[in-house]
């Protein structure tokens, strides 16, 4: 056994940490710029509202930039950008899912960092250093809390492809749960099964160690444990219980027991995050990528409708490979399977459970989409492509987008 790890993210992680914003965003600057989606700006007594208070009181002065879209796009980090030097920002702080936290990754990149975004994102240039930041995620789902990456989209090209490195890991995550109690039950489904792929692609990655490895399979046992009975919940806070949402569609939570569950998915979400920051993904992000890229569907979505295609094929051609079918077996085994030609059942059955069993063809991709996003899967996605544990060529992306539509 012979690995390195390094990941140097403070983690700070408990239902009520919110509050530690004002204070630990002092550490690292005196005026924030505050990173959000549109909307949430002007929501009274919102999380944005709360915590340009809790910076006030800290002595930081917040200006809020609330352009982020789903699938933030390279335009809407020059925006960040101008935002924060109009208002002479030293710190930012993104807050919310994975778009305005990725989007605030880039802009304190960007912010040192003059030139073509894309040009980073493709290594054509070295990066720089990046301004301090402060993460708080209020979805739990895409885990770029705990790594250095951050996804974007060129609209110039399609290409849906993450900026990375060390410079844009946050000085400090606040992770609290409590947070992400808000989120409707179709944000939740989505985001939450992101967690659960980013688990599986890690645990399945060529470049995975023991550590990584560890974090994902927690992962997924913590995912498996609580999404299913949160989604159920949701809905039936809601007044509108899905019937497909088989044994928990009758649970009632106690709140006690409710507090557990949201902890235990938003560590998840971190743990996956981690996980594929030491890893990396590998196919089916790497396919879904093109598919939002091109469409600007949810990314949760896109992921729900090309898994369960990606487990079919792996393990129709696992044969042989002993090293894919001990990672297909080990990934069952956090899944509670017996064996690992359960996996593409499962997924789907999941995906069932959480409203969220969908194809591509409901997402607005169409066949003759297939060629061009194959194509664009592996310009931007072949590293992750390259360390599935069976090979794909294009032939067999096209099949998985077939299977998927």
């Amino acid at each position: 056994m012979n690995f390195n790890y390094h990941l140097p993210v403070n983690l700070a992680f408990g239902r009520g940490r919110f509050a530690e914003l004002g204070q630990t965003t002092a550490t690292w600057g005196r005026r924030a710029l505050v990173v959000c989606v549109d909307g949430s700006a002007t929501r009274p007594g919102g999380f944005v509202d709360r915590a340009c208070e809790n910076l006030q009181a800290a002595g930081v002065t917040p200006t809020v930039f609330s352009g982020v879209v789903a699938n933030p796009t390279f335009a809407v980090v020059d925006a960040g950008v101008a935002a924060l030097r109009a208002a002479d920002c030293d710190v930012v702080v993104g807050i919310g899912g994975g778009s305005p936290l990725d989007a605030a990754k880039a802009i304190a990149f960007a912010a040192l960092n003059a030139g073509d975004m894309a040009d980073y994102i493709f290594g054509r240039v070295a990066p720089g250093d990046a301004l301090p930041l402060v993460l708080v995620p209020t979805t739990a789902g895409t885990g770029s809390e705990g790594n250095g990456f951050a996804v974007l989209t060129d609209t110039r090209t399609g290409d849906k492809k993450s900026l990375r490195g060390p410079m844009i890991i946050a000085r400090t995550s606040l992770i609290d749960s409590e947070l992400s109690q808000t989120m409707p039950a179709r944000v939740l489904a989505a985001t939450g099964f992101d967690a659960l792929t980013h688990c599986f692609e890690a645990a399945l990655s060529a470049t995975a160690n023991p550590v990584t490895t560890a974090q994902a399979l927690s992962g997924i046992r913590l995912i498996r444990d609580s999404l299913p009975a949160l989604y159920a919940d949701k809905l039936q806070a809601a007044g509108s219980v899905d019937t497909s949402a088989g044994e928990h569609e009758r649970c009632t939570l106690p709140a006690d027991a409710a507090c557990v569950l949201w902890d235990k998915l938003a560590w998840a979400a971190t743990l996956g995050g981690m996980a594929i920051g030491g890893a990396g993904v590998t196919v089916a992000h790497g396919l879904e990528h093109p598919a939002s890229g091109l469409k600007d569907i949810t990314h949760g979505a896109g992921l729900a409708a090309i898994t369960p295609a990606v487990f079919e094929l792996t393990l129709e051609r696992a044969d042989g490979n002993l090293r894919a079918q001990e990672q297909l077996g080990a990934l069952a085994g956090a899944c509670g399977l017996d064996s690992r030609d359960a996996l593409p059942r499962f997924v789907r059955e999941f995906l069932a459970d959480i409203g969220l069993d969908v194809t591509l063809g409901q997402l607005g991709i169409a066949a003759d989409d297939i060629d061009w996003m194959a194509e664009n899967a592996l310009k931007v996605s072949s590293p992750g492509i390259a360390s599935h544990p069976v090979p794909f060529d294009i032939d067999d992306i096209k099949e998985i987008y077939r299977r998927s539509l």
